[in-house]
């Protein structure tokens, strides 16, 4: 079987396991033993190996091209990379990992270890948070989706890190209907259901994380 080791709160593995779910592809997911990897990792049924998410995103668009998640037309996959990169990059530096890597149990996300979460920073992460919501909202409303008509990997990767930050509750909901709209559109596709049933010990989600209208 296909397997996939990874980090439940790692926006890079959440993306990794939704492309999967996208694609239909069953695999065995672990939890990592070797801190040195680079996570996520992939590792198919020839025995090719994938580590780290450009890695698994290549093979995956290449070897199984039956459910594509970047589109053909190059307007569009431009655009789609680029948010996919604003995402994993700009998004996640400035806002997941000041919040969900601050709050999370370090095992999880494969980040630092420390003993009580620093406020100064969440609350840095918070007011970034709200200021791009905005964006993604005005975005979302002209498009349908990130990129365009149709879910993309763009999606995929704003959703990965969206879930994360939803699992503490750290998603001003109310304050952004075409965001809240989307995501709940995004979250109600079936790639989505492993996501929605993460529970990690001594950290459960919040009342409303895994419903699927809020």
């Amino acid at each position: 079987m296909r397997r996939l080791v990874h980090l439940v709160f790692s926006p890079a593995s959440r993306l990794t396991r939704l492309m999967l779910g996208e694609k239909r592809l069953v695999v065995d997911p672990q939890q990592p033993d070797d801190t040195k990897a680079h996570m996520p990792v992939f590792i198919d049924l020839d025995g090719t190996r994938c580590e780290g998410l450009w890695a698994i995103v290549d093979h995956l668009e290449g070897n199984y091209p039956e459910t594509p998640l970047v589109p053909e037309n190059a307007g569009e996959r431009a655009e789609a990379l680029c948010w996919l990169d604003w995402a994993m990059s700009t998004f996640g530096d400035h806002v997941t990992k000041k919040i969900v890597f601050e709050k999370a149990n370090p095992r999880f996300t494969g980040g630092p270890t420390r003993s009580t979460p620093d406020m100064n920073v969440v609350r840095s992460g918070r007011e970034t948070l709200h200021e791009m919501l905005p964006t993604i909202g005005k975005t979302v409303e002209e498009r349908g989706n990130i990129a365009g008509r149709i879910c993309t990997i763009a999606d995929l990767a704003l959703a990965a890190h969206l879930s994360a930050l939803d699992y503490f509750g750290e998603l001003p909901w109310d304050a952004n209907a075409a965001v809240r709209e989307w995501y709940m559109r995004i979250k109600s596709r079936p790639s989505f259901r492993s996501l929605l049933a993460d529970r990690v010990p001594g950290q459960p989600p919040v009342a409303h994380y895994a419903e699927l209208d809020f």
